[in-house]
C-alpha cells in the first residue's frame, strides 16, 4: 500500500535521489535493532524480536523508505538484515535498503584486523543478498578503514555493479581524496561519514559541501549520539541545547536531527533506534523548522563542541 505524501511524517523532510532511487531525507539506521545498549557490545542483551520487527514496520508506515544496514550489524541472537527481511519482505517498490561492506566480524562478534580483499568484498555482498532475500542490492557503501588507496576494492564493487548485483555505489568513513579516487572508477551516489552537532571537523564540513556541489548525498552517522558513537546519545547535553529543546517542547535528539537536515538538501539523516517511541520522535523531527535565532544558538553549541 502506498501512502500519500502529505499524510506521512517522513515526507516533511523532503526527498533526495540516490542515483535513480528517490528517498525521503529522514531514514532509519538498523545498527541498534539487534541489541539493547551499546552497539557491538557482546554483553548487550538481544532486543525483543517482536519489538524490532514492529519498529521496522512502523518506520515504513511513517513514510521512511531509506533503511541503512550491514551484515556486520548483529548480536548473539539477532541480525539486522534478517530482521529487515522478516519484517519487510516482500519489499515495497519504493523502499531503498542501503548496506555497507569492508569491515568483517567473525561469528563470535570479533572484528577482523584487515580491510576486506576484493574476493572478500564479493563474499560480503553475497552475504547481504542472502540475509536480505534480494537478488540485487540497492546501494552498497564501501566502508574505509584508514587512509589507504581504495581503487582495487572500489573497482571490485564496480564490477559487481556491472554484473547487476549492485545498483548504486557509495562510500563510508572516508577522507576527501577517497571520493575523487572512487569517482574516477564509477559513480558515487552517497558518502556516509561521522557528522553531528558538536561532533565533526573542518575537513568533514568541507566534504559535506563538496558532496552538495557534486550532487552526492551526504549521510551522517551518529548524528544524535555525536561523540557518544556506539554508546548512544545518553551523555549530558550542552546547556543551550537543553534550554532550546525545553522552550520548543521537543527533545535534544529532535533538535540534533533538525539541525542535521538543515545542513543542505543533499544531507540525509538515518538516526538508529530499536525503540518505538524514539522512532516516532525521530521521524517527527522531519517537520521541525528552526528559526534563524534558533539556528544561531545551535551553531554556537556546535562550535563549542555541544558536549
Amino acid at each position: 500500500m502506498h501512502t500519500e505524501e502529505h499524510s506521512v511524517p517522513a515526507a516533511a523532510a523532503g526527498t533526495w535521489t540516490l542515483g535513480d532511487l528517490p528517498v525521503r531525507r529522514i531514514g532509519l539506521g538498523a545498527m541498534r535493532l539487534p541489541q539493547t545498549g551499546a552497539a557491538f557490545d557482546p554483553a548487550a542483551a538481544p532486543r525483543d524480536r517482536d519489538q524490532a520487527l514492529h519498529v521496522l514496520r512502523r518506520a515504513v508506515e511513517l513514510g521512511v523508505n531509506h533503511i541503512d544496514t550491514a551484515a556486520f550489524y548483529f548480536s548473539a541472537t539477532r541480525s539486522a538484515n534478517e530482521l529487515i527481511n522478516r519484517a519487510l519482505s516482500p519489499y515495497r517498490d519504493d523502499l531503498v535498503v542501503v548496506t555497507k561492506v569492508g569491515p568483517g566480524r567473525d561469528p563470535s562478534g570479533s572484528w577482523t584486523a584487515h580491510a576486506a580483499t576484493p574476493a572478500e568484498l564479493r563474499g560480503q555482498v553475497e552475504e547481504n543478498l542472502r540475509q536480505l532475500g534480494r537478488d540485487h542490492l540497492d546501494v552498497v557503501n564501501l566502508r574505509i578503514l584508514g587512509d589507504a588507496p581504495i581503487a582495487e576494492r572500489f573497482g571490485a564493487l564496480a564490477e559487481l555493479r556491472q554484473q547487476g548485483l549492485i545498483r548504486h555505489l557509495g562510500l563510508s568513513n572516508i577522507r576527501a581524496h577517497h571520493l575523487d579516487e572512487a569517482e574516477a572508477i564509477a559513480p558515487v551516489v552517497c558518502v556516509q561519514n561521522l557528522f553531528g552537532l558538536g561532533a565533526t571537523t573542518p575537513e568533514q564540513e568541507a566534504l559535506l559541501r563538496t558532496c552538495g556541489e557534486r550532487g552526492v548525498a551526504f549521510v551522517p552517522f551518529y548524528s544524535i549520539a555525536g561523540s557518544g558513537r556506539e554508546r548512544g546519545g545518553g551523555l549530558p547535553e550542552h546547556d543551550s541545547l537543553r534550554e532550546l529543546a525545553q522552550s520548543r517542547g521537543v527533545s535534544t535528539a529532535q533538535l540534533r536531527i533538525a539541525w542535521t537536515l538543515h545542513q543542505g538538501p543533499h544531507v540525509l539523516a538515518i538516526p538508529g533506534t530499536g525503540d518505538p517511541a524514539h522512532l516516532d520522535a525521530n521521524v517527527a523531527a522531519a517537520g521541525l523548522r528552526l528559526s534563524p535565532p534558533e539556528l544561531a544558538v545551535l551553531e554556537s553549541a556546535h562550535r563549542a563542541g555541544a558536549r
